[in-house]
């Protein structure tokens, strides 16, 4: 007679009695957000720009625990998650603290990037790796970069890499840019300005621009006078709440496209993408949360696929032996939008395509054609090492 045990093994009968049943070990991957995180603010996701989270991208790593679960399985390893929540960088330090004494060393950080920086330095030089999931400032990757931090979002310089490699290769290359007055707007601004002295582009003029209707700032808040006397190819909307730039396509004065926070982005993640598994990511993701996936939410399923690959590829869970797999210049991951993506070794900025789409359609995927580095046409995007800045 012949039965299966519980080790997963057929045997026979006789023989089960003497099988040593060895219990699984668990690796728990940390969860860490802020309390009342304004990004998450009810009002402020009813603008819904491109590229803006929808809710809490924990339900991201929620759905990737769930798809990785075999991955631990020859070594006898089994994936959980552990959520923390504090309202000050102080609180999060302590949270982070305790879970570090019960033996986690990966956590997922949904904070701000001034918190996350704040956090990370407090774990400068120990046994722990955070994986950057909603802050996409590029400082975080530049002259505030920590050797703790690990990025899956893509930051803001990849994003206007990527946006700009398009205009130029449909020459469209005079921009006109309209500015908000927000700390982030100017972010996206300089990552912007950047990317067109990189490949080419002109930034014909840049125009502050203000919300609501007063009539004595008709200059400022007003679309078809902004976009009025120059002209140009496309016009880019430097504005990170979204509210502005929601009203601006075809209200400018020449009939232009619509880049940056409305009409075409580039993206991490699109519902729309229909290739390399990624309608059953999708899928899955929207049975969990009831919303389509956003850019933070791929990149929290993106960090948990990375950690459980490293336990798959390492065949176990010892920490050094998984953070050196993460920046091993043969690591190869799945983020399903075709590319392997990697981590960059001088930044920890995960390497990845960006999908440039609009709400509904993903038009192109960049790195565009033609676009070349001599190791990989991936790091056309972003910092490059001879850019980088990073020193850990």
């Amino acid at each position: 007679m012949i039965k299966r045990c519980g080790t997963w093994l057929v045997c026979l009968w006789v023989g089960c009695a003497s099988l040593p049943v060895f219990a699984a070990q668990t690796l728990s991957i940390g969860y860490v957000q802020q309390s009342a995180d304004p990004r998450y603010d009810d009002k402020h996701m009813t603008a819904q720009f491109l590229g803006q989270a929808l809710g809490r991208p924990s339900v991201g790593a929620e759905v990737a625990l769930k798809e990785v679960k075999f991955h631990g399985q020859n070594a006898g390893i089994d994936f959980v998650l552990e959520q923390a929540e504090a309202a000050t960088a102080a609180e999060l330090v302590k949270q982070v603290e305790t879970l570090q004494a019960k033996g986690v060393r990966f956590i997922l950080s949904d904070l701000p990037a001034p918190t996350l920086s704040e956090v990370a330095s407090a774990f400068k030089g120990k046994d722990v790796v955070f994986f950057n999931v909603s802050a996409p400032d590029d400082s975080l990757r530049q002259a505030q970069c920590q050797a703790v931090v690990f990025h899956t979002l893509p930051n803001h310089a990849m994003q206007a890499d990527a946006l700009v490699q398009y205009l130029v290769a449909h020459k469209w290359k005079e921009v006109l840019v309209l500015e908000g007055a927000a700390p982030e707007d100017q972010l996206l601004t300089a990552a912007f300005e950047r990317a067109a002295k990189r490949y080419g582009a002109e930034i014909v003029a840049k125009r502050p621009f203000v919300l609501g209707n007063d009539p004595r700032e008709r200059d400022k808040n007003n679309i078809a006078l902004l976009t009025g006397d120059e002209d140009y190819d496309v016009v880019y909307i430097a504005d990170s709440h979204g509210e502005f730039a929601r009203n601006a396509a075809y209200q400018t004065l020449l009939p232009r496209p619509v880049i940056g926070a409305e009409g075409l982005n580039a993206l991490a993640w699109n519902w729309a993408w229909e290739r390399h598994g990624a309608p059953q990511v999708e899928k899955r993701f929207e049975k969990k949360a009831a919303r389509r996936m956003s850019d933070p939410d791929w990149a929290a399923w993106m960090a948990v696929k990375a950690i459980a690959t490293a336990v798959q590829q390492t065949n176990g869970a010892d920490f050094a032996k998984l953070r050196d797999f993460l920046t091993a210049p043969d690591t190869t991951l799945d983020g399903a939008k075709g590319n392997a993506s990697s981590f960059r070794p001088w930044d920890h900025q995960l390497r990845q395509p960006l999908l440039l789409s609009t709400h509904n359609w993903v038009v192109d995927r960049a790195p565009l054609e033609g676009f070349l580095h001599q190791t990989n046409n991936l790091d056309t995007l972003g910092f490059d090492e001879r850019d980088s800045q990073c020193k850990f």
